[in-house]
């Protein structure tokens, strides 16, 4: 049987990380989307795993302080890619 990761599975797991992070601070969706000058729709959808933009993504992972792990896990990908680079 195969094991794999749909884009759903990643949205959704998204979405319930933006949903426990809000809820940790202690703020609305309209309070997180306030804060990000986005819409309490929008923030609505990301938490529903509805298809955030890149910039959504981006501004929320800054806000909660993640975007350093983030970047570290794309960085170490490109690493681990130049380190393996091709025997032809």
């Amino acid at each position: 049987m195969l094991d794999f990761t749909t884009i759903k599975d990643v949205k959704n797991s998204i979405g319930a990380w933006c949903k426990k992070m809000r809820k940790a601070e202690h703020l609305t969706q309209k309070g997180l989307a306030d804060e990000l000058a986005l819409s309490r729709l929008t923030i609505v959808k990301l938490e529903n795993g509805e298809n955030p933009t890149i910039e959504t993504l981006l501004k929320v992972l800054q806000y909660f302080d993640e975007m350093k792990s983030i970047n570290q896990f794309v960085s170490d990908k490109i690493e681990n890619l130049d380190n393996n680079q091709s025997m032809y």
